[in-house]
């Protein structure tokens, strides 16, 4: 048990964790005896987390699962009706919770003015009056409304009162640009669109307003924009008879629209349910995370993404606070995330990987052990693979030691999670644990046998709850992205490990795998060797063409300040640990990688940019001038 860094047994209180209650509850001895149980019958185990959940319907639900059409076309508590609002504000107020914070809010620039703190009461007058608004403007119950704007109360507002409403909520992260709002508003048939006029970044006014209303101009089905951060925001809120009540929408009734990258094509739009979502955004958030009511949860994320979504739902039906940051963890200070945690008392605190890097390199004056951590009891992380050297930072300097890092993976196209793991379990260093529970993850070869020991296919062989009800007119897509490569079977398109010790890794995208002379290899694997050399801060690799291997590695680093390091020492650091066939064809250093502001690295805009066939739709990246720079040494 020396590689574990977790040991559930040395903190005691994982044994009066929800999945520990949950697993004596039904007789299981360990995590691994619930997740074989949970993934050989999954209705067993969906049913019993809906019982234990305790969700507020306004009519049961008379069949769990509803396959009948197949996998793909799989319903959910069918008969049933639900809503999200009414199960993550209106019950909480009604059971005498109201004035228990709901939401802590961080403004941009770490002013005291910035603050606010929410509760459950006040959130639910906001939201009341916000529905009221939009049906006072002629959204009804199945329309869109878009959301383009940060991590603000008043996102959180727009957000649950579509919902309440019954309309579908389409939230955009607010770093694209027009063409890109465009294309997400005019697919869904947009009626609203919610917006900010400035945002803040880095002291720095970022008009988006404009952007905003120029995208509404070119979507015929939008009849009105509100910028929630001006006086009209406040008039809008007035437009309406508050709606109390929330709408009983079916358990099936498409509430969330989230569109995946463009960079591959047009945008995918994944629809959610009502139930869906309050199921597996339910489950996660109290067996994974040990979400306690009262205890402020912290995901540095954005509303656009699915972890904004999945942090809101997730968290206010436990009535868990969530903290929403609008600007960056590292400003005005490098200590500002740290500061955060220690004044909030927060008790969970998320982040990706690459972020860590960044507040590892740029660490401030007092750094996270500078700072009162002691109510953290969990960390998280997901979006990208971890390198060894990065995790186990996190896990010691910002948990110190006292933490699981609770690594999960999943994507937006099922709102949740097919790895993760819990605190009751040993976990080694960039472990995402095993499968979630309910979900019955396999990885597979190439002929869609099982495989253990070596890299293969993450696929799920049965329906979950939250599994996107195909794409928003696109059907054909949707088939062919998860079920065509095994039929039968959804293929997540990520690549897989278990090792010799049934610890699950993720490897990486499996469109992003690199072949060279015939050995497939993984971007994450060299970038993990490259970040182990003691000069290396941050790395990317790509594959390019090359007339003898068929591609070759081209690696990208960021160096940390004041090292160096010759490019030969860095090809020959790799070769060593992967072998001569893997040497890198060229190293560069870069000043910085180009990462979306959720902090994930875009290797194809990298590879594109380098080969000269430009960068593709770089709209969701935070630092394009960072592609630029990379063009700039594929040319030369």
């Amino acid at each position: 048990m020396s590689d574990f860094l977790w040991h559930p047994d040395d903190h005691p209180w994982t044994r009066e964790s929800h999945v520990a209650r949950f697993m004596r509850a039904h007789g299981c001895a360990t995590i691994d005896e619930l997740r074989a149980r949970a993934s050989a019958d999954t209705a067993w185990f969906w049913q019993a987390a809906l019982d234990d959940l305790a969700l507020d319907w306004f009519q049961p639900y008379h069949t769990l699962r509803d396959d009948s059409a197949g996998f793909p076309f799989t319903k959910w508590f069918v008969g049933g009706r639900i809503n999200i609002a009414q199960n993550c504000i209106d019950r909480h107020v009604l059971a005498g919770h109201g004035g228990d914070v709901a939401l802590y809010a961080e403004g941009p620039d770490d002013l005291p003015e910035e603050r606010r703190a929410v509760t459950f009461a006040e959130l639910k007058r906001l939201v009341d009056a916000c529905a009221g608004a939009l049906a006072a403007n002629g959204v009804a119950r199945g329309d869109a409304v878009g959301l383009y704007a940060p991590m603000r109360v008043e996102t959180a507002v727009a957000f649950f009162a579509a919902m309440k409403l019954g309309a579908r909520i389409v939230p955009i992260f607010c770093g694209f640009g027009e063409q890109a709002i465009v294309d997400r508003l005019d697919s869904c048939g947009a009626k609203l669109l919610f917006t900010a006029e400035t945002l803040a970044r880095r002291g720095k006014a970022v008009p988006c307003g404009g952007t905003a209303r120029a995208a509404a101009a070119r979507v015929p089905t939008i009849a009105r924009v509100v910028a929630t951060d001006t006086a009209e925001w406040d008039a809008f809120l007035a437009e309406g008879a508050p709606m109390e009540r929330a709408a009983e929408t079916d358990a099936e009734e498409p509430c969330l629209l989230i569109y995946t990258s463009g960079t591959t094509g047009r945008p995918k739009g994944t629809v959610h349910t009502h139930a869906g979502c309050l199921a597996q955004m339910g489950k996660e958030l109290r067996y994974a995370f040990d979400a306690r009511p009262g205890e402020p949860f912290f995901w540095v994320t954005d509303i656009g993404w699915m972890m904004g979504p999945w942090e809101l739902v997730g968290c206010l039906l436990h009535r868990t606070p969530v903290v929403l940051l609008d600007g960056t963890p590292n400003h005005p200070s490098p200590d500002r995330l740290w500061e955060i945690c220690e004044r909030l008392r927060v008790g969970t605190l998320g982040i990706a990987p690459t972020a860590v890097r960044l507040l590892m390199r740029e660490q401030g004056a007092r750094g996270p052990r500078g700072f009162d951590l002691s109510a953290l009891r969990v960390l998280g992380s997901t979006g990208e693979p971890w390198d060894e050297t990065s995790y186990r930072w996190f896990a010691s300097e910002a948990g110190g030691g006292r933490c699981p890092v609770v690594n999960i993976s999943g994507g937006t196209e099922i709102v949740g999670c097919l790895l993760q793991p819990y605190p009751v379990e040993p976990l080694k260093a960039c472990s995402l644990g095993g499968p979630a529970l309910g979900m019955d993850v396999d990885i597979v070869n190439e002929s869609g046998a099982s495989v253990r020991g070596e890299v293969g296919y993450l696929v799920c062989r049965q329906p979950a709850p939250s599994m996107t009800k195909g794409f928003l007119g696109d059907e054909a897509r949707y088939l062919e992205t998860y079920f065509s490569k095994f039929p039968g079977v959804w293929n997540h398109g990520d690549w897989a490990e278990v090792d010799a010790d049934g610890q699950w890794y993720v490897r990486g995208r499996a469109d992003d795998t690199i072949k060279v002379a015939g050995k497939r290899v993984g971007p994450a694997e060299v970038e993990g060797v490259l970040m182990s050399h003691p000069a290396v801060a941050e790395a990317a690799v790509v594959g390019v063409p090359d007339d003898l291997k068929g591609q070759a590695l081209v690696c990208f680093v960021v160096l940390k300040p004041g090292a160096s390091a010759p490019e030969a020492e860095l090809a020959a650091h790799v070769a060593a640990q992967q072998g001569k066939p893997l040497a890198p064809k060229r190293v560069h250093a870069v000043a910085a990688l180009p990462k979306t502001r959720s902090g994930k690295i875009v290797r194809g805009s990298i590879r594109r940019a380098y080969i000269g066939e430009g960068a593709g739709d770089a709209t969701s990246v935070e630092n394009p001038a960072a592609l630029d720079a990379i063009a700039a040494l594929g040319a030369g």
